[in-house]
């Protein structure tokens, strides 16, 4: 049934610099390269989406009516426009709006961004040395980039999901018994220490099940991909069932896959909040 993953793959695949697969290599290798960009744009794409949805989580409570609005707008708007419309948005962004590679912006010292993507420093084994990308007259070279496609997704995953989150950690926040703040504030604790110490470990709690949904349809919305034309596991499964004409067989596995995915984080969430409550029940 799965003897089809054996034969040459016949096509080749973006986001690998043509040296980690080419179209000699076997079908099932096209697969594993698809789940590596699956991988590779949402792993990151989780800790961004944390990270923007705790900061805004907690921008929503701020005694500033400045941040609380602010954070307000950018959660509503965020999580009210579909994901594959702020998708589509940042990639006519990135290839519309910014400058010609020629051309392109120093966002830092050896940091440009340009419609070509974001060229970054990178370690190059070949010479054992750092290789700094730099201007030249027609483009950027050297070191390392992300492409256009890849940042797309990534930031519209980020700022989708991250949205989402926040309200989770606001409403966690709001679940902590407010006497616990006042017997920290009365042992003297600064408010840095009130939030990172005693607000934010006490609302884990009720983050931690809706928190893992997010993640989950977080590696799941990222299939949206294949809209902009970046190759994670959709894509290369669209292509190769076109190529081989065994619909069923290509759609299974990638729905194996993603089950697989989903699975794994399940068991993943439910170990960390088990060891939460180990540790809240040992402290206590």
């Amino acid at each position: 049934m799965l003897d089809f993953l054996t034969q040459p793959a016949g096509f080749d695949i973006g986001e690998t610099g043509g040296w980690l697969f080419d179209a000699q290599q076997p079908l099932w290798h096209a697969f594993a390269v698809g789940l590596g960009n699956t991988l590779r744009v949402s792993l990151p794409a989780i800790v961004l989406a944390l990270a923007l949805g705790t900061v805004l989580g907690l921008g929503r409570l701020s005694a500033l009516p400045v941040q609380r609005r602010l954070s307000l707008l950018l959660v509503d708007t965020f999580r009210n426009v579909p994901l594959l419309v702020q998708l589509l948005m940042w990639y006519f962004a990135l290839v519309e709006i910014l400058p010609d590679p020629s051309s392109a912006v120093a966002l830092l010292p050896g940091v440009w961004l340009s419609k070509g993507g974001l060229s970054f420093p990178w370690w190059d084994g070949a010479v054992g040395a750092w290789s700094v990308p730099v201007q030249e007259p027609f483009n950027v070279q050297g070191g390392a980039a992300l492409t256009p496609e890849y940042l797309a997704v990534l930031m519209a995953l980020s700022t989708y999901t991250g949205a989402f989150i926040a309200e989770i950690v606001r409403a966690g926040v709001l679940s902590v018994p407010r006497s616990l703040l006042e017997a920290a504030e009365t042992l003297g604790a600064t408010q840095a220490q009130m939030r990172w110490r005693v607000l934010l470990p006490q609302a884990w709690r009720a983050i931690m099940p809706p928190l893992s949904n997010q993640i989950l349809n977080l590696i799941k919305n990222s299939s949206l991909a294949v809209a902009v034309g970046y190759p994670d596991l959709v894509s290369v499964g669209n292509t190769a069932l076109n190529q081989t004409g065994r619909v069923f067989e290509c759609m299974a596995l990638m729905m194996l896959v993603y089950l697989l995915l989903s699975l794994l984080v399940s068991t993943w969430m439910n170990r960390s909040a088990r060891l939460h409550r180990e540790r809240a029940a040992a402290g206590g």
